[in-house]
């Protein structure tokens, strides 16, 4: 069983009481033509698996990016988040702004830590966020954004917006010069609908998607889908022309196997201390 499916699964019909701060965009993005960003990199934080002897792992989910207008940590998930940010040289301090996938205790499982060790960070967040968990965090020192559309984070970064009818998620578009990097959580709105959401908005190519895989509006991760499910996952993928794929976290290993299969060279292992640098993928 999915860990924690349980008390997630209690979570998600938690009714929403959006007394906190939120911010909408009054419109979708557009396309620009300003360039997109050329330096980025990408360092797993946290996954369940380790890529290098000596990191731990533990399920949950975080990654931390530069090369954009502004630092970004993805999710704050697993109890080894700190340890690892360590050892990986990645100071607290040098986080300009937190993205939380969705509430699921994966996710922003060692926040709490994080923000005793830097309050003055920008969080953003889905609307549906439970009344306790604002309750526990506003008082941390940090500028905390509710996001229900789709909306600007910083120059090239954008949040698709709130999707997904239960399990409510957004997920995170970078557009650089090779195209458009999507990072997900889990991806429980589907993951086909949230590469399509951001193409649709940004109106670019999709040049790499990373994260958590889950089919349409499921508590359960695509791994648990049939065979051809997951084969038509990947066609919808090579249809919607995304040209790489880093599938990880709750994604499962079936699921890594066959994107591998399809996409060979294209395919971007994801674990645990693994460095992704845009320049270096031709």
């Amino acid at each position: 069983m999915l860990p924690g499916i349980d008390n997630e699964k209690a979570e998600l019909l938690t009714e929403i009481n959006v007394e906190w701060k939120y911010e909408f965009m009054n419109s979708e993005p557009k396309t620009v033509s300003t360039p997109g960003v050329k330096k980025l990199t990408i360092t797993v934080v946290h996954d369940t698996d380790p890529h290098q002897k000596g990191r731990e792992a533990d399920w949950g989910f975080a990654i931390f990016i530069t090369g954009t207008e502004k630092t970004i940590l993805f999710d704050t998930g697993g109890r080894f988040l700190l340890n690892s940010m360590r050892k990986l040289a990645i100071e607290p301090d040098s986080v300009d702004v937190l993205f939380l996938s969705h509430v699921h205790k994966y996710h922003p499982y060692e926040l709490g830590g994080f923000l005793k060790e830097n309050s003055n960070v920008t969080m953003y967040l889905p609307v549906s966020f439970s009344k306790e968990f604002r309750d526990n965090t506003r008082d941390d020192g940090a500028k905390v954004i509710g996001v229900k559309k789709s909306r600007q984070i910083c120059k090239n970064v954008y949040s698709t917006g709130q999707l997904g009818k239960v399990i409510k998620e957004h997920s995170l578009i970078i557009r650089t010069d090779k195209g458009l990097v999507i990072v997900t959580g889990c991806a429980h709105p589907g993951i086909i609908n949230v590469v399509n959401t951001a193409k649709e908005l940004m109106q670019d190519d999709i040049f790499l998607v990373i994260g958590g895989f889950h089919d349409e509006n499921r508590p359960l991760p695509l791994e648990w889908a049939t065979q051809d499910r997951k084969e038509e996952i990947i066609s919808a993928f090579k249809q919607l022309g995304v040209r790489y794929v880093g599938p990880c976290h709750c994604s499962g290993e079936q699921v890594r196997s066959l994107f591998k299969r399809h996409y060979g060279r294209k395919y971007i292992d994801i674990s645990t201390g693994k460095v992704i640098t845009l320049t270096d993928i031709k």
